[in-house]
């Protein structure tokens, strides 16, 4: 019964917990086991709880007196450790933090412990989150459960890999550049970056401008449950949204492609880069099926993409830099990576920092003009799979190519699992959609989704077991 616990969405624990056929302790009981069996393969938990067990009885307590907190009570979601958690330390996958308990949640987790959510261990990312590969000084080299030799991807990958496993149904990642939806891709999972602001966020910190709160799951109804939760209103962000009390599950519900969908899909943005041909086959198979499915594709470029690739060259080192200034070692115990992005942030003038920011702007009105002609925009999330880990430069040497004009734009993009190569490795493909339409995104990946089906996480876990001796999935 345990294995097959950890195998549920949330969605799924919610009806065990209604039905009383399931509790919330046996569900936190299996996971932890899981972790236990499953963790030292990969390497995606920094921090657990040692109340996980007592928040657990605490929800259960509320399931027999039918007097749940919300949508999520009960379900266990991790947290990447660059978002604070009450009582537990907030370390940045870095050397240069300490082991104190942060006082306060952040404001994602105090919605989700709201709303009843078990927010029970911290996952692993890169120092600072600042590259798309997740390993640090301090935790590291975190490992892709489909194949550990490996990456992940990053910075969310050991939010990526937990879910995979089924160490948790849900976790809770930030994307600066493409920090969700890349360790998605790798990973088979579903992983969404909603609009700038649409999820409050503090402390906002260097990457503040950039940088969005996400959900990563098994499957796009649980991410829409979260960001429903998630996405309610706290006044610690001055960049939020106003709130909408938008229901994004019941956002899903209109399954068929209405006439006039517009959907314009490129296999490379524009750029002079080209996908693999893994990758490129698993976008045009999601071209055929919105095309089978009713709506009107097109080969159309969004323009700026590549000048928007240019700002982020300017505006991440140069947020390096803001953030490294002041440490009290100059920050020599930081990644090399970090170390040299940050070099390379004190060569940037404010001159040219602000001339970056205008122009953003201006990309951003014309790529509002284009989203005034497509409602949606298909292409790769990355252009190669999962790379082996000896594949990887020392330095960072890895750019967000088809991701982080998401970013500097404010756009909701999400990476869906298309299918796998004939390697065995997971294939996402990119869904994004104009400003404020994290709805739209949903559903479409949601349309994907059940066109594709979900990736097959109770194998990985099994082939993983197979791989440490002497263990077994739980």
């Amino acid at each position: 019964m345990q294995g097959d616990l950890c195998e549920l969405t949330a969605q799924e624990l919610q009806e065990i917990y209604r039905n009383g056929i399931g509790s919330p302790v046996e569900v936190m009981a299996a996971v932890l086991q899981r972790i236990e069996r499953l963790d030292p393969g990969v390497n995606a938990f920094c921090q657990i709880a040692p109340d996980a067990l007592d928040m657990a009885r605490a929800s259960e307590t509320r399931w027999q007196r039918k007097r749940p907190l919300g949508p999520l009570d009960g379900v266990p979601i991790s947290v990447k450790d660059n978002v604070a958690v009450a009582g537990l330390a907030t370390r940045y996958g870095s050397r240069v933090t300490d082991e104190t308990p942060s006082p306060h949640d952040s404001p994602c987790v105090a919605r989700l412990r709201e709303s009843g959510a078990i927010c029970f261990a911290k996952t692993t990312l890169p120092d600072f989150a600042h590259k798309i590969v997740t390993d640090s000084p301090l935790t590291g080299v975190t490992r892709n459960p489909w194949d550990t030799d490996r990456t992940p991807g990053g910075s969310s990958g050991g939010a990526a890999a937990a879910v995979a496993l089924g160490m948790a149904p849900a976790a809770i990642g930030t994307d600066g550049g493409g920090s969700i939806r890349i360790p998605a891709a790798f990973t088979g999972t579903f992983g969404f970056k909603p609009s700038f602001g649409r999820v409050p966020h503090a402390p906002r910190g260097p990457f503040g401008l950039l940088s969005h709160v996400g959900p990563m799951t098994r499957c796009v109804s649980d991410a829409a449950r979260i960001l429903t939760v998630i996405s309610r209103p706290d006044s610690r962000d001055w960049y939020a949204l106003p709130f909408d009390a938008s229901d994004y599950e019941l956002g899903l519900k209109c399954k068929p492609i209405p006439d006039g969908v517009r959907i314009a899909y490129s296999p490379s943005l524009g750029l002079a880069v080209t996908p693999e041909t893994v990758v490129h086959d698993a976008l045009m198979r999601t071209v055929d099926t919105f095309r089978e499915l009713g709506a009107k594709v097109q080969a159309q470029d969004p323009p700026g993409i590549a000048r928007c690739n240019a700002i982020h060259s300017t505006l991440w080192p140069a947020c390096c830099r803001q953030l490294t200034e002041g440490m009290a070692d100059g920050g020599a115990t930081l990644d090399p990576s970090l170390q040299a992005y940050s070099e390379a942030g004190a060569a940037i003038s404010r001159q040219t920092l602000l001339g970056a920011l205008i122009e953003r702007g201006e990309i951003g009105a014309a790529v509002n003009a284009f989203f005034e002609r497509y409602d949606l925009v298909i292409c790769p999330v990355y252009p190669r799979v999962a790379m082996p880990l000896a594949e990887l430069p020392a330095s960072d040497g890895l750019f967000p190519h088809f991701t982080a004009w998401c970013n500097q734009l404010g756009l909701p993009a999400a990476s869906v699992y298309t299918g796998t190569t004939s390697e065995g490795l997971p294939v996402g493909i990119q869904i994004v959609g104009g400003r404020h339409a994290d709805a739209l995104v949903l559903w479409a990946s949601h349309i994907l989704e059940l066109a594709f089906g979900r990736a097959p996480f109770a194998d990985v876990a099994r082939s993983l077991s197979a791989s440490i001796p002497g263990r077994t999935t739980s």
